[in-house]
């Protein structure tokens, strides 16, 4: 019992963190080109030096 006054707030301060993150990402761009990045992929750049 003990163990979880120790592991519910960790998972909660962790759980912040997370969605802090995924908010930043959100707002800085990072989800707005979905369609380009699969075709990249497939692109052939082979450049000799």
């Amino acid at each position: 019992m003990s163990s979880l006054l120790f592991l519910i707030p960790i998972s909660m301060v962790l759980f912040g963190i997370a969605i802090a993150f995924f908010i930043w990402a959100v707002r800085s761009g990072q989800f707005d080109d979905l369609d380009s990045p699969p075709i990249d992929l497939l692109a052939d750049d082979d450049d000799a030096p």
